[in-house]
Order: C-alpha cells, then sequence, then structure tokens
C-alpha cells in the first residue's frame, strides 16, 4: 500500500486495485502515517523513496 501510495495513487485507486474499501484504505493509510510519525501522504512518499520501496 505504501508503494501505491508513493506512486500518486489516490484512496479510490488504492481500493480497486487492492480489492477493499475506500474507508479500509484511508484507514490504514493514516494508521501508517501515525507509526512512521509523519504528516501526510507527500512525507509517506518521500520515506518511500528514501527506502527503496518503490
Amino acid at each position: 500500500m505504501i508503494r501505491l501510495v508513493a506512486l500518486g495513487r489516490s484512496n479510490a485507486e488504492i481500493a480497486g486495485e487492492l480489492l477493499l474499501g475506500r474507508a479500509t484504505v484511508k484507514t490504514h493509510v493514516s494508521r501508517v502515517l501515525t507509526k512512521l510519525k509523519l504528516r501526510d501522504r507527500t512525507q509517506l512518499a518521500a520515506f518511500a523513496h528514501r527506502n527503496g520501496l518503490v
């Protein structure tokens, strides 16, 4: 999921690709941001690129 965020996919696009609900994707992204102590999806994308996830 982090990779898809880093590639610029919206929650709706991620949900469609992973066969999940949009609310589920939103919850997962929010929890990842909290656990990694990041502010937003942009910081998550930068994190993914720095750590070779993309």
